[in-house]
């Protein structure tokens, strides 16, 4: 009997179609190293995805460069025909050169592109989420966010989300379309995104913390993170995700593993009450 549920971090609705459980799962980790290549267990891979699933878990995060395509085709491998309340959000705008190389490359035509083969890839005739993965400065960001945009207008992508913003980066492209929401590096122990996340709760834009499980120091012996952990039976991990869903309501964590096991770790999160004392501690850590 499944006792971890991650509908328990409760939900948010994107766009005000789209409802999802905030506790979802990135995918960057369910490709080989460097996010380059096949993982080294394919069929593990498999069964996180699938468990992930039958956590709650019904929103789920990759991107064409993961891999490349590695990462699409193993969703679509473990999961079509997918469940009618399962959101699968990718992107498009790092272009790879190898492991750990990335490059932005935000042409109008190669977004499209990139957006045809995430259609294929996935198996899906619509992406509920498509994601500039970076804007790329050599572009004027109106012809990157109008090609989206476009793709849109023609049905093939539902909502616009941008990756690795600013506050102004926003404002320019909602000139140009809708934006859901943002993902930018955001964690307990790095905190450069706070005015970004404020400005996406006030205006009801979701937030996606890419890198949600860095505990840093503060997960160190006697570090504050390590403290409430001995104090409280739960893993620093988990913690540092609980403290993320209580921060702001817009906030959508999606922590990655190729494990089964850390994947269920990561999910029994969404069922810890953090006091608002641990949480205020946590914050004033940094």
């Amino acid at each position: 009997m499944t006792t971890l549920t991650a509908a328990a971090s409760g939900s948010f609705t994107i766009s005000a179609d789209l409802t999802v459980n905030r506790l979802g799962f990135g995918s960057m980790r369910l490709t080989g190293k460097g996010v380059w290549g096949d993982p080294k267990d394919p069929d593990e891979a498999v069964r996180v995805l699938r468990r992930a699933v039958e956590l709650g878990v019904n929103f789920i995060d990759t991107a064409d460069s993961y891999g490349p395509f590695v990462a699409e085709q193993l969703i679509k491998k473990a999961l079509h025909p997918y469940r009618d309340d399962l959101v699968i959000a990718t992107k498009a705008g790092l272009t790879r050169q190898g492991p750990d190389l990335w490059t932005p490359v935000g042409r109008p035509e190669y977004l499209r592109q990139q957006a045809e083969l995430s259609l294929r890839n996935l198996g899906v005739e619509r992406i509920d989420l498509f994601q500039l993965h970076r804007i790329d400065r050599a572009v004027p960001l109106e012809d990157q966010v109008g090609e989206l945009k476009k793709l849109q207008d023609e049905g093939k992508i539902r909502h616009i989300g941008l990756s690795e913003v600013s506050i102004t980066d926003l404002q320019a492209a909602q000139k140009v379309a809708p934006i859901a929401t943002v993902q930018n590096m955001y964690n307990v122990a790095n905190r450069s995104a706070e005015e970004l996340l404020d400005h996406a709760t006030a205006n009801g834009i979701g937030f996606i913390p890419w890198y949600p499980l860095a505990t840093g120091a503060l997960a160190a012996r006697g570090g504050p993170l390590a403290k409430i952990a001995e104090r409280t039976g739960h893993t620093p991990s988990r913690l540092a995700l609980a403290w993320l869903l209580k921060r702001s309501p817009v906030m959508l964590p999606i922590p990655g593993t190729s494990s089964v096991a850390h994947l269920e770790d990561n999910t029994a999160a969404a069922t810890v009450q953090l006091s608002d004392e641990d949480f205020e501690a946590l914050a004033a850590a940094n």
